[in-house]
């Protein structure tokens, strides 16, 4: 029998990880990486 708390906790964490990918800020934006952007001085946000 599987246990309910292993399923629920796989799952949990299935949605936490898509949940955090949905909030990334880079996610809608097309252009140069954010490493390159950090390089040369400027904030990833801006």
């Amino acid at each position: 029998m599987i246990d309910n708390f292993s399923l629920g906790l796989t799952h949990f964490l299935m949605l936490l990880v898509v949940w955090r990918l949905l909030r990334r800020d880079d996610l809608d934006r097309e252009g140069e990486p954010v490493r390159a952007r950090v390089r040369r001085g400027r904030r990833p946000g801006a």
